[in-house]
């Protein structure tokens, strides 16, 4: 998604899955390098708590030279099915889907970062966001033992050596998010999940668009099967649709559809 033109199409085909569904789509755009890019954002009205919003995001385009159906067409086609899931549910919360542009380098922590602009807007306008889930690269998972690292070897110690997890991830602002997204999780499905509130700066912990939303001071955790810690096809070539474990992605999404609504819910 990275060629000229490609990028477009894909917010095209959001968008569209979005309208099929029934939602309103609005675009967020702006100007990088000469040419235009959007954010798309697609709305779950709330009833009794509709100035509330949970938000799901996750960054639509993926870097140079390779395919990214992992990173991050997985963490799209979870955003476009829980809206689907979610679509005639009626929540507390308004719940806002919204597909980030330019999560990837050299874009990331710059002001050509979609979430980036999408958050610091949002601040503005002083949107009150209770809880943001960034889904990110959430499709590989391996039942060989020593296929999971970690960026600090202390988490070794604490977690599994078996990259079969999914992982909600936060900065310690967002402990008690992290700790109200897994519980819920842990709730609705029985499959295996870890959470953790580290210090946002550690390597892997920020990466991805949930890092613009703790710039705003938002509550914000990242969803993820943890990316290089476990994935060999990381930013490669070879991060193609036949890497991706359908079964258990499915099994995932569903019960972050679950995550979704429990949070979306008068508490």
């Amino acid at each position: 998604l990275w060629r000229d033109g490609t990028l477009d199409t894909t917010a095209g085909y959001i968008e569209e899955t979005f309208q099929a569904m029934g939602y309103t789509v609005s675009s967020q755009v702006f100007t990088v390098e000469g040419a235009h890019v959007r954010n798309l954002e697609a709305v779950l009205e709330g009833t009794s708590l509709a100035k509330e919003i949970v938000l799901i995001g996750a960054h639509y385009d993926t870097v140079k030279g390779s395919p990214g159906a992992n990173d991050n067409a997985s963490g799209v086609a979870a955003l476009l099915e829980i809206a689907r899931l979610l679509v005639a549910k009626p929540l507390a919360r308004s719940v806002r889907f919204v597909a980030f542009v330019n999560e990837e380098m050299p874009f990331f922590s710059t002001q050509a970062m979609g979430s980036h602009r999408y958050a610091q807007r949002a601040h503005e306008h002083g949107d009150n966001i209770s809880a943001m889930l960034s889904l990110e690269t959430i499709g590989y998972y391996s039942d060989t033992k020593g296929s999971q690292q970690y960026p600090n070897p202390f988490y070794a110690w604490l977690y599994p050596d078996t990259g079969n997890f999914i992982g909600f991830v936060g900065n310690l602002a967002s402990r008690k998010l992290v700790r109200q997204c897994l519980g819920s999780f842990r709730r609705h499905s029985a499959f295996p999940s870890e959470g953790v509130a580290a210090p946002g700066r550690m390597a892997g912990i920020y990466w991805s668009d949930h890092w613009s939303f703790w710039n705003e001071g938002y509550s914000a955790v990242m969803v993820t099967d943890t990316a290089f810690f476990r994935y060999p096809h990381y930013h490669d070539s070879t991060d193609m649709p036949d890497k991706i474990d359908y079964g258990r992605l499915a099994r995932v999404v569903t019960g972050l559809a679950q995550v979704t609504a429990d949070l979306s819910q008068a508490q």
